[in-house]
């Protein structure tokens, strides 16, 4: 499976913004991004060309992208999606993102990033419905119960993630039983209620052209 190998915190410093992908190492005085808030490459400090339409637009994919850990053709396929379904594409397409396996238990507390939880779902530690499922893209849907498999929950790296998740906010959408360390998804998330620093309209605009 393709997938981003190089550095994490060289995205977030392209981006000009904290993506927030390494958990909780984002939030220390280790943080690349802080540390060094300029792009990367040997040209990163004196960067300041104007920014035209099409490359905001462009950024702002790439940015989503990134939050999410999806790669393009994945994403442009998540786009059609949306476009084809009934409601506001923008809204619709951060919907289908959050609906994602690997998304879904990060909100739920159960993995400090999206990466992590990627790497912990194709390990083969989670259960959707009690049937095992080891694909981070696989996408949930209301009713979906999530929940760390029998033979996993007695691991003291479990047990740490939940009193970690305890100390984090619980999506309005979803219903988390940490004790059990499983959860369900009650209803697909409103826009109102996800805290990305995304314009999805800028992504809408790029693949209307």
């Amino acid at each position: 499976m393709a997938r981003y190998t190089d550095a994490s915190c060289r995205l977030c410093r392209r981006e000009g913004t904290k993506l927030y992908l390494k958990g909780d190492r984002c939030y220390s005085e280790k943080c690349a991004f802080t540390r060094k808030g300029y792009p990367p490459g040997a040209h990163g400090r004196g960067r300041r060309q104007k920014i035209s339409e099409y490359g905001l637009q462009l950024r702002e994919k790439q940015k989503t992208r990134r939050i999410y850990g999806v790669l393009e053709k994945q994403f442009r396929r998540y786009f059609v999606e949306a476009d084809r379904r009934k409601g506001v594409t923008g809204e619709t397409l951060l919907q289908i993102l959050e609906s994602r396996l690997d998304n879904i238990v990060f909100r739920m507390g159960l993995a400090r990033s999206r990466a992590e939880a990627r790497q912990l779902i194709r390990h083969g530690h989670f259960a959707v419905n009690n049937q095992k499922v080891n694909i981070p893209s696989y996408l949930t849907k209301q009713g979906d119960e999530i929940s760390v498999r029998e033979g996993s929950k007695n691991q003291p790296f479990f047990k740490e993630l939940a009193e970690w998740g305890a100390t984090q906010g619980t999506a309005a959408w979803l219903d988390v039983d940490r004790e059990k360390l499983a959860g369900k998804v009650i209803r697909l998330p409103l826009r109102e209620e996800l805290d990305i620093p995304i314009s999805e309209h800028l992504i809408v605009e790029l693949y209307s052209r």
